[in-house]
């Protein structure tokens, strides 16, 4: 096999195998039975750990360019905003149904759209109002649903993790002359360090299995996670990257109902399928309109 195919398969297997990890954070929240800030400022404690060991393993320079990251407003804005996103999906996973949390965390690269036309000044173009119109309309769908179920909060909490997780997303593109990672690092502190009440209340009840599932979550689902994720995509086209990582809002439901029997209710299956679609859609559209823009 030529070494650019081979490059491109590692690129989508390791896209693939992460956001198969991702794709278990709704099981593992379910399954701990804890305070979910004690689960999101332990998981992020060792997640924080775990990223730093592999760069120290994996990289020759770890901490190159950290003063450059350090100057930077965007680094430290996309801190805490990822570090909301995290708290806010473990929160939104013991509120409402694991299926609402990860498809209304998932609307995230539409949100992303309209704040760069905001913050970056960016023209705006037809796949950002297509995709904005189906994710308002996916959103009515889920929200009518959790109106009657009690819901709501969690859901509310699920679609303000979206909406952080696409600040994070633009701060990241902000981030030119230092190592976006350094701001995934410093989110998980940070998430840590404001847990440190709920890890001292909530760690000496919890259970052996628990500590497995937490510690799990921190190494792979997140640490390692995120390493396969860096190597991925500069491997493999963005809309790759997109179409393999919608693995995660469709494994997430099946797992939780696999061992919970949690079933998602068909509100949101059928609202969560327009947030898919508007994702995918609104970025071939994206893509399409930067080729056509190369060939002129």
């Amino acid at each position: 096999m030529p070494p650019t195919q081979r490059s491109f398969l590692f690129g989508r297997l390791a896209v693939m195998l992460c956001a198969l990890f991702w794709s278990t954070s709704g099981l593992f929240i379910k399954l701990i039975d804890a305070d979910p800030f004690f689960i999101a400022g332990a998981r992020s404690f060792i997640a924080a750990g775990t990223m730093i060991v592999l760069r120290c393993i994996f990289m020759r320079k770890p901490f190159r360019g950290i003063a450059v990251a350090l100057k930077t407003p965007a680094f430290w804005v996309s801190g805490f905003a990822y570090s909301a996103t995290m708290t806010a999906f473990v929160v939104a996973n013991k509120l409402t149904a694991s299926a609402n949390a990860i498809l209304l965390q998932y609307s995230a690269p539409v949100w992303a759209a309209i704040l760069s036309i905001a913050i970056l000044k960016e023209k705006p173009r037809a796949e950002n109002w297509i995709g904005l119109a189906l994710v308002l309309a996916g959103l009515f769908i889920i929200f009518h649903g959790s109106l009657a179920s009690a819901s709501l909060l969690g859901d509310v909490i699920a679609l303000a993790s979206g909406m952080m997780f696409a600040l994070n997303s633009v701060c990241m593109r902000m981030q030119k002359d230092a190592d976006p990672a350094y701001s995934l690092v410093l989110s998980n502190i940070i998430t840590a360090f404001f847990a440190i009440p709920f890890l001292f209340a909530g760690g000496p009840g919890l259970s052996l299995p628990g500590l497995g599932a937490i510690t799990f979550m921190g190494t792979v689902q997140i640490g390692f996670a995120s390493i396969l994720f860096a190597y991925g995509i500069k491997r493999v086209s963005a809309f790759a990257a997109l179409i393999i990582a919608c693995v995660e809002p469709v494994l997430n439901p099946v797992w939780v109902f696999a061992v919970t029997g949690e079933k998602p209710a068909l509100n949101a299956i059928i609202g969560g399928f327009i947030i898919v679609f508007a994702v995918v859609f609104s970025n071939m559209l994206k893509i399409k309109g930067r080729r056509l823009n190369v060939k002129r």
